[in-house]
């Protein structure tokens, strides 16, 4: 292993700041993989063997910060840490950016890929090429960087290094034998890898004279300093207490602290061209640091961008509402802080007569909406109740008009002309004994075909156009199933069609219900209506009297179950004497029920609602045995 020089860590603890490091002895890379093929574990070998972070401060998933992230064992945030590698006898400075594996958090993965040069692409050497490996390679050489393969996990007895370095070769277009492999666990490979990230990866290239640019690629809320923004300098340079201009909106600050993580924060006397660093202003309003905005100097400010970055466009909607209607307040604060570490998360309000106040949620899929609901429950202290997700629908009604629809309830009452629906192209990575299942499942989803390749004799590649609302709810659980849990998916939103949707009711006692209502193509709205009917009836207490649960399309019932009443025995009093008078109580006892019936309400428990409303059908039963 080569002698490694003390990091800027190092030097921090030393009471030394860092200066500014020369370009050509920078390097800044990504690591980009499928979800699970060992980035983190790389990561944190990468940190031990550079000897930032010593033996007594390592921990398993070093970068990964969040708790949900370290039980869950997967990467949520991207997270920037800055290494220091000897060649030659010279000491480079790698900015190393360790993203998210998970189809959800690619908006994280791009931000990431703007801030660097080159991308290391790890395959996992028991597994092979999957599906978000494709997706996230096609963004790297989008960007344009330089792709350094690599096979990692070459310790599994399962592993097959020579197999997947043919696949993975012919793929990026080199050789099998320059397709490197490495073992995160045991760090076999490890210094091999960051001699090739210094040789493979060219140097960021800039003008130190010119007026100052930098990126913000990330902002984090840090509850005692304020936003934390992460920048990327492109040109000039940034100094400790000068002055910044925030490019779009013209916000001035002035810079409390500048400096690089290594991978805690460590000042520095200031950020050259290339450097990846943060700065901290003290703002605590994360909205005057957007990401893809462009720092510059106040001095002497620039007139050109350092780029854009496309906003996150939630696929997915779903109704957050507090269990207890007093915590509306605490939901509303819970999501504007949530908002500020996360820039896809997007909320507005909405009111609904069985759940009362709450917020309508956009989300990237249906993991982004279970973390972040997680969260709010674990960092806020809150009971929640989610929706049922759905997407967002243009329905153009008789009369020329257009409503895009992001909620059932939404949905318009006229004579509708047509109904558009968000489509996805996805791509499905299988082995080939699974190619009738998939193909079934697909069809099933109303999918279509676009094309398919062998990658190798084992594995198979299959491209569809997906219906995004087939998707969203359990078409990735039914995949896995099928397929023993070797194929993978991975999606992009490509544009919408026409569909024949219609909206399904649920009612109960005639009343409409409107957190059960879904919007769902007419061929499956029986089964809809079916499914959700006989959930409630097991849901839903008993009561004086008998309970009509219905699921309707507009005025029409497609399906309907009854919950039966209870009956209380008025007779237990008369022992015997005249029929007459037993007639008369059973008589009275009916008339009251009928009366009830007509201005009684029917109580929905929260129970039933949780239950109801989650994907899982055994939830109903367990709710009621609960």
């Amino acid at each position: 292993m080569p002698a490694i020089a003390p990091g800027p860590a190092a030097t921090a603890r030393a009471g030394v700041a860092p200066a500014a490091t020369d370009p050509a002895r920078l390097r800044n890379f990504c690591i980009i993989a499928h979800i699970d093929h060992g980035k983190s574990t790389l990561a944190d070998r990468m940190l031990q063997i550079t000897g930032v972070v010593d033996a007594r401060a390592m921990r398993a998933q070093y970068l990964d910060r969040m708790d949900i992230e370290r039980e869950r064992g997967i990467t949520i945030k991207s997270q920037a840490v800055r290494m220091p590698w000897e060649v030659d006898g010279t000491v480079h400075a790698l900015n190393m950016i360790d993203t998210p594996g998970h189809v959800d958090f690619t908006y994280e993965v791009s931000r990431s890929l703007a801030a660097c040069e080159g991308a290391v692409l790890l395959v996992d050497a028991a597994q092979g090429i999957e599906a978000q490996t494709l997706a996230n390679l096609y963004l790297a050489m989008e960007n344009e960087l330089a792709i350094v393969p690599v096979l990692n996990k070459i310790d599994l007895p399962a592993a097959q290094p020579e197999r997947y370095a043919e696949e993975l070769a012919s793929l990026v277009g080199v050789e099998p034998d320059d397709v490197l492999r490495v073992s995160g666990k045991t760090g076999v490979g490890v210094p091999e890898l960051l001699d090739r990230i210094v040789g493979a990866v060219p140097a960021p290239v800039g003008d130190p004279d010119a007026p100052t640019r930098a990126m913000i690629f990330d902002s984090v809320y840090d509850t005692y300093r304020g936003v934390v923004t992460y920048v990327r300098v492109v040109d000039g340079r940034l100094r400790p207490r000068e002055k910044i201009v925030m490019m779009s909106t013209r916000a001035t600050h002035e810079l409390l602290e500048i400096g690089v993580s290594s991978p805690e924060p460590a000042p520095s006397e200031g950020l050259g061209v290339g450097e990846v660093g943060y700065l901290i202003t003290g703002v605590k309003d994360v909205r005057q640091s957007r990401v893809g905005d462009t720092v510059t100097s106040a001095a002497r400010p620039s007139t050109v961008t350092a780029g854009q970055y496309e906003d996150p466009k939630p696929m997915v909607f779903s109704g957050l509402f507090p269990i207890d209607g007093s915590d509306y307040p605490l939901l509303r604060d819970a999501l504007d802080r949530l908002k500020l570490n996360d820039a896809a998360l997007n909320y507005e309000p909405e009111t609904s007569v069985a759940l009362g106040f709450g917020y309508r949620c956009g989300f990237l899929g249906l993991l982004h909406l279970e973390i972040t609901r997680d969260r709010l429950e674990r960092e806020f202290g809150l009971d929640l109740i989610a929706t049922a997700p759905s997407v967002v629908y243009e329905v153009t009604l008789d009369d020329g008009r257009e409503v895009t629809v992001t909620n059932p309830s939404e949905y318009p009452a006229g004579k509708v002309g047509e109904v558009r629906e968000p489509v996805v192209k996805a791509t499905v990575l299988t082995p080939s004994e699974f190619i009738g299942t998939v193909m079934e499942l697909c069809q099933q989803r109303r999918g279509e075909l676009l094309g398919m390749d062998y990658l190798s004799p084992e594995r198979v590649e299959m491209r569809y156009t997906l219906p995004m609302a087939e998707i969203v709810f359990d078409f990735f659980d039914h995949l896995k199933s099928r397929t023993r849990g070797y194929a993978s998916f991975d999606y992009d939103l490509v544009g919408d069609q026409a569909a024949d949707l219609v909206k399904v009711d649920i009612l109960l006692q005639g009343e409409q219900v409107d957190a059960f209502s879904a919007i769902v193509h007419r061929d499956k709205a029986y089964a809809y209506g079916l499914m959700m009917a006989g959930k409630l009836k097991d849901l839903i207490p008993r009561q004086q009297f008998e309970v009509p649960v219905q699921a309707a399309i507009g005025a029409r019932v497609i399906a309907r179950e009854t919950v039966r009443a209870i009956r209380k025995d008025v007779l237990a009093k008369c022992y015997g004497g005249d029929i007459t008078r037993k007639r008369k109580l059973l008589e009275k006892q009916k008339e009251g029920k009928k009366r009830m019936k007509m201005v009684g309400r029917v109580e929905v428990p929260q129970e039933a609602f949780i239950a109801a409303l989650s994907s899982d059908q055994g939830s109903a039963k367990e709710a009621k045995a609960r």
